[in-house]
């Protein structure tokens, strides 16, 4: 049973807070989902103990998307914009992409990336030890099918133990992952820490994919440069590849919904499971430091993307004058 109607949730203007309604919970609260036991108040907690999230909902399967569909398809229609009847149709076609950035953008760096789960399985909030470790299995055999420029080298994060010098290796190339974030811990997602998680990536590091971190599969193309539709066709080749592995490996194919497209924990991310991202040299912003992301977003809202300043190990911003644009 889910218990009791939460007396409070701490992020009071979440999506959760508006559509989880005391007459939505009674009709649910009693529901485990056949595939992880997931009930209703699992997949809220996000939004019941932490003060600062939008969304504050994540699914522990795919059944939470039909169980709890009251819910769930509220918060999709809201967050995304579109309507009951709206349904998702996702294109990996490269040929469409015409243009590409202009040469004379300051485009350090180009990162596509995807999220994929794997059918039968639980997603990370709600999967077992036992079937973490069956996906493990599954992606590592199939990842090391991957043919040509595709090619690389699997680092486990729990079974065996990475070497130091392997692991500043990938940190200092931007590929390695650290347990989770704040949202993704009340979720479930760090459970049997760090079993079961790991780091593919090819020779060139341009093509790396993270298991079982908050997706099965976080697939990432990079470019060292602006050539996004290069980064884009990599990602693509290297997607369907892994499709067609898994698929010969276990009979399982990628988690897609008629309605909504792939599959993820998170309701904000379905559809393509895309985001792409550019690594920008703006050293002019960098003359007030605290005003220039600020300047950035707003410019950048107007177009519907987003603007980050760059991390630096340790520290919250680097104020270095890159930025990421997203």
């Amino acid at each position: 049973m889910s218990g009791d109607f939460p007396r409070e949730f701490q992020s009071s203007s979440s999506l959760v807070a508006k559509y989880v309604t005391l007459g939505a919970w009674h009709k649910v609260k009693d529901i485990t989902t056949a595939t992880t036991g997931f009930t209703l108040a699992r997949a809220c907690l996000p939004a019941i103990q932490l003060t600062n999230q939008r969304c504050g909902i994540y699914a522990g399967d795919w059944d939470c998307y039909k169980d709890f569909s009251e819910v769930f398809e509220a918060i999709i229609q809201d967050y995304h914009g579109v309507s009951a009847d709206t349904r998702h149709t996702s294109d990996l076609n490269v040929t469409k992409i015409k243009g590409n950035v202009n040469s004379d953008v300051p485009v350090i760096s180009t990162s596509i990336q995807v999220g994929r789960n794997i059918d039968g399985f639980g997603l990370s909030p709600g999967i077992s030890q036992e079937q973490r470790l069956e996906v493990e299995d599954l992606v590592k055999t199939s990842l090391a099918q991957l043919p040509g420029d595709l090619a690389g080298s699997y680092f486990s994060l729990g079974r065996e133990v990475m070497e130091d010098k392997v692991r500043k290796q990938l940190a200092g190339d931007g590929l390695f992952f650290e347990s989770c974030s704040p949202s993704q811990e009340a979720a479930g997602m760090g459970r049997d820490w760090p079993e079961g998680r790991g780091v593919f990536c090819n020779q060139e590091k341009t093509f790396v994919v993270w298991l079982n971190q908050e997706d099965h599969m976080k697939v990432i193309s990079m470019e060292r440069s602006n050539d996004v539709k290069k980064a884009f066709s990599r990602l693509v080749r290297g997607v369907k590849a892994l499709a067609f592995y898994v698929k010969e490996e276990s009979g399982r194919e990628f988690s897609v919904s008629d309605k909504h497209g792939y599959i993820t924990p998170c309701p904000t991310r379905l559809g393509t499971g895309m985001r792409a991202s550019v690594l920008l040299d703006l050293p002019g912003f960098t003359r007030d430091q605290q005003g220039a992301p600020y300047y950035l977003q707003n410019i950048a809202g107007r177009m519907g993307l987003a603007v980050q300043p760059r991390t630096a190990r340790g520290q919250p911003y680097s104020f270095t004058g890159q930025y990421w644009l997203e």
